[in-house]
């Protein structure tokens, strides 16, 4: 026999040990470890994408709160100035101190 066709069919020959009943059984363990690493592979991915998701939601909530509390604080200052004090007291009947406040000291107190 020719060394090419002896070849071709040692070729021949492997390929329909490999693919008898006999040799997918034989396989059988790796073909199962190779589906649980696409298992895997594909959890892992889709966590991936979820946890991503995650941090970009809490980013935006987080520029969401930043901005409210920029604009609660610039609100505060504002009020808080005297000007606006009173124009804010001015219908509860208060007004401004024109005399220097008077200070009271206990006269029990003997640490003084």
């Amino acid at each position: 026999m020719e060394p090419a066709k002896k070849k071709e069919k040692d070729m021949r020959f492997r390929w329909q040990r490999l693919l008898n009943y006999q040799g997918i059984v034989k396989q059988m363990p790796f073909f199962l470890f190779m589906a649980g690493l696409a298992i895997v592979y594909i959890y892992n991915g889709h966590l991936a994408d979820k946890t991503m998701r995650s941090i970009s939601k809490v980013t935006r909530e987080l520029k969401e709160l930043q901005y409210e509390y920029k604009t609660v604080k610039g609100e505060v200052m504002f009020r808080s100035k005297q000007s606006e004090l009173m124009e804010a007291v001015k219908p509860l009947g208060l007004k401004e101190l024109t005399t220097s406040p008077v200070l009271l000291i206990d006269s029990s107190d003997t640490n003084q």
